[in-house]
């Protein structure tokens, strides 16, 4: 991952956009776009991860959504259109990689590894192992939708401009989802609790 205060210093001046306009004329600054990369580079990084299952390809295309926004001549856009911009354009690049050849997520005993290494204890490791499991029952698409529901708490008009789905067609997926996930759930053995 490329973190900001590890980035060379460049001068923007001297950079040129992909279309040969030169990086000052775009709307973005520097600062601007250190600022962006703050925020929202490691929810997004999550969210692909828990998207492609592989936590390489996921920074991959992390960086690739930050660089297109970078180099994208955009018109004025306000922080929620930035946003929503990246996560399209992460789930576009995401969609893009499934489609263009046979995908395999990271082996889960090296997620577990990694896991342990960074200090998680046993039923972490197991219940994080079991999460994945169920979530990798689901479609790339279908991950997104949850992840950007329930984990980045996206309203359904963010979801819907992030993804490119009609907003009205957001809240049934998730149902429809929902119920899956809750059915392979049940598979695995995990029961609902009643609070009685």
């Amino acid at each position: 991952m490329i973190e900001p205060e590890m980035t060379p210093a460049i001068p923007l001046a001297n950079m040129v956009a992909a279309s040969g306009t030169p990086v000052e004329a775009l709307r973005m600054t520097e600062a601007g776009f250190r600022d962006l990369h703050a925020l929202h580079a490691r929810p997004l990084k999550s969210y692909l991860s828990r998207l492609t299952g592989n936590a390489a390809l996921a920074e991959d295309l992390m960086q690739e959504a930050f660089y297109r926004l970078m180099r994208s001549e955009l018109p004025a856009m306000d922080e929620a259109q930035r946003k929503s911009y990246l996560y399209r354009t992460a789930t576009n690049l995401a969609r893009d990689h499934f489609r263009s050849k046979k995908f395999e997520p990271a082996p889960l005993d090296e997620r577990i590894a990694t896991r342990a290494q960074e200090g998680q204890s046993g039923a972490d490791i197991q219940l994080s192992a079991d999460i994945q499991k169920v979530l990798n029952g689901i479609k790339p698409n279908e991950r997104a939708l949850m992840w950007m529901a329930y984990v980045e708490g996206a309203s359904h008009r963010e979801i819907a401009a992030a993804t490119g789905l009609k907003e009205a067609s957001v809240r049934p997926l998730l149902f429809r989802v929902k119920q899956k996930l809750a059915s392979l759930l049940r598979e695995r053995g995990f029961r609902q609790e009643t609070g009685r």
